[in-house]
């Protein structure tokens, strides 16, 4: 597994996704919703409905990686529109 950040583009899911859903069904969401290549050279983050739990699924060209992040005490500050989501350099 490698990631390297620096030539990667994020991208943020707004709102809440179950993060239930593991790789197949957040690739498909990828795909199908956000309207993005999930096997491109980019990162793609989602949170939960609390927003105290966050999943990172990018490819790495040999297959899915997928990372989990659970915050004990704070929450994320997770866009819930489109509208406030902000390209992240």
């Amino acid at each position: 597994m490698e990631l390297n950040p620096g030539n990667r583009k994020v991208y943020l899911r707004p709102g809440a996704t179950d993060l239930r859903k593991s790789i197949n069904t957040l690739s498909v969401i990828v795909e199908g919703k956000m309207k993005k290549d999930p096997y491109s050279e980019s990162v793609f983050l989602f949170c939960n409905r609390k927003k105290d739990k966050l999943k990172m699924l990018y490819w790495d060209k040999s297959g899915f990686c997928l990372w989990q992040k659970r915050l004990e005490e704070s929450k994320f500050p997770w866009p819930n529109s489109e509208e406030e989501v902000h390209e992240i350099l």
